[in-house]
């Protein structure tokens, strides 16, 4: 009798931890569009999910694609009426502060110069291979959203690149200045799928 107690527990402790794994893994899938394999960091989902609502606005939105002649990838490429962006999302330390000087970007005293280039760097890239695929020229606008220190503005450009509150990616889309129609954002969107990668 007890042997038998001790085998039906082990068969519902088991079932319990399986149905558990189950959960785990089919909310994750539902969750992030990025596939598992490409381990989006925290600071990409919580840009992503933001970014769930603007598709729902008609925006197009990649997710981690590969810029190909570059040495990075591009978190987040978005087209919509407003224009074509390309959004990379950090999470840095919230206890060091956030500055521009004369220029430059200091988090605390270390230099982010050149993370602000690297993804000025891969959205030029990105206009470069779209407006060939087109043929004709479109511009991408470059971006940081970061996540964790505190930042005297919401958006702020600097170098070429606008370095955005992570927090507010949906009202900083909501500024561009370009207009475009349904069939252009449809257009650039069928374009960068073809010369963005998906990382793999």
């Amino acid at each position: 009798m007890t042997g038998l107690l001790t085998s039906e527990w082990r068969i519902g402790v088991t079932f319990g931890i399986l149905t558990l794994i189950g959960l785990v893994v089919y909310s994750s899938r539902r969750e992030s569009e990025i596939p598992r394999w490409r381990k989006p960091s925290a600071a990409q989902r919580k840009t992503e999910a933001q970014l769930k609502v603007m598709k729902q606005l008609g925006y197009r939105v990649l997710h981690a694609r590969v810029v190909p002649g570059g040495n990075g990838q591009i978190d987040h490429f978005v087209v919509g009426r407003r224009g074509a962006f390309a959004i990379d999302s950090e999470s840095w330390d919230k206890r060091l502060p956030l500055r521009n000087k004369l220029e430059k970007l200091y988090h605390g005293r270390f230099s982010k110069n050149e993370r602000i280039d690297e993804a000025l760097e891969e959205a030029k890239r990105a206009e470069e291979l779209i407006s060939k695929e087109l043929g004709r020229e479109i511009r991408v606008r470059a971006s940081l959203a970061i996540y964790g220190p505190g930042m005297p503005w919401d958006s702020h450009r600097l170098r070429g690149v606008d370095i955005i509150t992570g927090t507010k990616v949906r009202k900083w889309l909501r500024s561009g200045r370009d207009r475009l129609t349904d069939t252009e954002i449809e257009d650039i969107y069928q374009a960068a799928q073809k010369v963005l990668i998906p990382r793999h």
